[in-house]
């Protein structure tokens, strides 16, 4: 059976059209959101050195915070920075070129984040959502909480994601006050997308696993995608590394609180 991974994007639909309308109706004062907006490399990749406030995005599809089906955050084992594979009652673990996932959170002013705590989740190699696609019901694979250390930065250990129809390659993350905020799914700052540059998508793409990604990221772009058409500036990775030995995406973003 097919998964509608539009279910999710539904579900939040009122939260981006809402913060569209909003900026249409900000005009050019909705460019304070976005005052230093990073220049984006020919590879897509954003220069770190100007951080802008990080765009309020959908949580869906399936955030996996008991909003809209299971509860992750609840879970046993669920804070852990490897989330290659699932915990507790299997062990499965989740296919794909390597991805390392490094964050940098940032209060207004560039002054460090220090003990914010992020949720992090992004689809399988197949387009799949842990805990809610048909092939990965059982799994909570791809799924994590991590606490920002000093200089407000944290790191994830995963794989890249594929990418699925109608949807630029992203991965999900929420932020919070604290890491015991996070595990109650409590007093949630804000939740975004980072996306994953065309570039670095299409090597991984003609890997071995990710053939029906091809046919997907040929059917979309940043301009079609319902997250990301509105301006990608402050989500877009920066990517380093190979297919051989695996990748880097790393973005520095600013939240409120």
């Amino acid at each position: 059976m097919t998964d509608n991974h539009d279910r999710g994007l539904q579900f939040d639909l009122a939260t981006l059209i809402g913060r569209r309308r909003a900026l249409t109706m900000l005009g050019g004062a909705g460019l304070t959101l976005v005052a230093c907006a990073p220049s984006t490399s020919s590879t897509g990749s954003a220069d770190s050195s100007s951080v802008g406030a990080i765009p309020e995005e959908t949580a869906g599809p399936f955030p996996g915070d008991g909003s809209n089906g299971p509860n992750a955050l609840g879970q046993s084992g669920i804070v852990r920075s490897d989330i290659r594979s699932s915990f507790g009652s299997s062990s499965r673990t989740a296919e794909g070129v390597p991805l390392n996932i490094e964050l940098t959170v940032q209060k207004a002013g560039g002054k460090p984040y220090a003990g914010a705590a992020v949720y992090l989740w992004h689809c399988d190699i197949n387009g799949d959502y842990s805990m809610y696609s048909d092939r990965v019901k059982n799994e909570n694979f791809l799924r994590g909480v991590q606490e920002t250390d000093s200089s407000g930065k944290l790191k994830f250990v995963s794989v890249f994601p594929g990418a699925y129809s109608g949807r630029w390659p992203h991965v999900h993350f929420e932020v919070y006050p604290s890491l015991a905020e996070a595990t109650k799914a409590g007093n949630k700052i804000t939740t975004s997308q980072l996306a994953l540059p065309e570039t670095t998508c299409k090597e991984v793409y003609g890997t071995t696993g990710y053939t029906q990604s091809v046919q997907n990221l040929s059917r979309t772009s940043l301009k079609q995608d319902m997250v990301f058409r509105d301006g990608v500036e402050h989500q877009m990775a920066t990517m380093s590394g190979n297919v051989q030995s695996g990748y880097t995406a790393s973005l520095t973003f600013t939240v409120e609180g």
